[in-house]
């Protein structure tokens, strides 16, 4: 909770800070990275930082927490930090970087906002950030626990499938031959590679096999850039790793994961890559005997390029009350639909509970079609791959 100084404070500030929060961001990683240049090279997503991905989702972040703190004294954001704390427990950061930004992102404050800093809002500030990251070492503390630390693990590639021409499945064993831990369907791990010029990047891929199998599955889409450069290391995994190699993986994280009845009605929506996290919901349903109807709608280019399209049909002919709406841009095949996904015609049971992963304009127009057909907002959750822009886009619209 706010104290009630910090809040009138941080209440009347709030707009001068939102309004320069990406000058800011700017300047916090600028420092951040002078000081701390094995941050870039091995932690942080270096084509994020080039196209300002990741400088906006910070900035929106810190906006939504303050202003939800200032609009919900007695309440704590929970679902927006135990997003962020997933995405960090799979990175594998520690309570020791919390000092660390603190230095750097006030720093950048000062450098921004000038003699607008005053002790007293240079305090209410302190005050907020320090909410959010004790918050966040917290829930951290309890993922990093259940899993037994903030480790990684060595796996070698023991089959490697190309689904589409731009999207690879890997499936991979642990190097030390140990036991593999159940998942959570929806949930994904971090995959690190060492790229050519040295540098140990990361990125998080979802887990699209079952989650009961004694293997990892993750499949990747090879990113071609258009303004920026191509993907680093989607590009590395598709041209380098093959059968035999070893990579590095996290235990499993994400809070995208299924949480219902089996009797109760789920529509699961996906377009391109998105895909994953979805066949491996559908795998567990049909293990698990899900009962109740489930409304499976895909999006993509073509069937061509439809990823995991087997799997994605197959898992679903397994369950009783499963309807499956496929939209494609190109070449439809009779029985599915040409254009972008559109739930005009889609039967959405009262009671549904909705999942979504793919591109952000993708899942705005869903949720609002969802939301239009009676679903509950609360009811409907999404994925993002990389930095969550609907959050920093919801923030910088307040």
């Amino acid at each position: 909770m706010l104290s009630e100084p910090s809040a009138a404070t941080v209440r009347a500030t709030l707009p001068a800070v939102g309004a320069a929060i990406g000058q800011i961001a700017e300047r916090f990683y600028a420092r951040l990275f002078a000081a701390h240049p094995e941050l870039l090279r091995d932690l942080f997503n270096r084509g994020n930082q080039a196209s300002g991905t990741q400088k906006q989702a910070l900035a929106g972040s810190i906006a939504a927490f303050a202003a939800f703190l200032i609009e919900h004294p007695d309440q704590r954001p929970d679902a927006m930090l135990g997003r962020i704390a997933h995405k960090h427990a799979s990175l594998g950061i520690t309570p020791e970087q919390y000092p660390v930004v603190h230095e750097h992102l006030f720093a950048a404050i000062g450098e921004v906002l000038g003699d607008a800093v005053t002790p007293e809002v240079a305090a209410a500030w302190d005050e907020v950030y320090w909410l959010m990251a004790n918050a966040l070492i917290a829930i951290e503390k309890r993922l990093y626990e259940e899993r037994g630390g903030a480790r990684t693990r060595e796996w070698q590639v023991v089959e490697r499938v190309v689904e589409t021409r731009d999207v690879v499945t890997f499936r991979l064993r642990p190097v030390d031959g140990g036991p593999v831990a159940a998942f959570r369907a929806g949930q994904y791990v971090s995959v690190r590679v060492t790229l050519p010029d040295g540098a140990r990047q990361i990125r998080q891929y979802s887990l699209s096999g079952a989650p009961d199998e004694s293997v990892r599955q993750f499949s990747v889409k090879r990113v071609h850039g258009s303004a920026e450069p191509d993907g680093e290391v989607s590009n590395h995994l598709h041209a380098r790793v093959d059968v035999g190699d070893v990579l590095e993986l996290s235990e499993p994280s994400g809070d995208l994961v299924l949480d219902a009845g089996t009797d109760t009605p789920l529509v699961l929506a996906s377009a391109g890559i998105g895909v994953t996290p979805m066949i491996a919901m559908l795998a567990d349903l049909a293990a698990g005997g899900h009962r109740g109807p489930v409304t499976v709608v895909h999006g993509d280019r073509s069937p061509a390029d439809h990823a995991l399209r087997a799997d994605h049909e197959s898992y679903a002919e397994k369950l009783p009350d499963a309807g499956v709406h496929l939209f494609y841009e190109r070449d439809a095949e009779p029985g599915h639909r040409t254009g972008l996904v559109d739930l005009g015609g889609v039967d959405v049971r009262p009671g549904t509970r909705a999942y979504l992963c793919g591109p952000l304009p993708f899942m705005r127009t869903v949720r609002t079609q969802l939301i239009d057909k009676g679903v509950a907002p609360a009811d409907i959750h999404y994925e993002v791959f990389g930095p969550d822009l609907w959050l920093a886009q919801t923030a910088s619209a307040r």
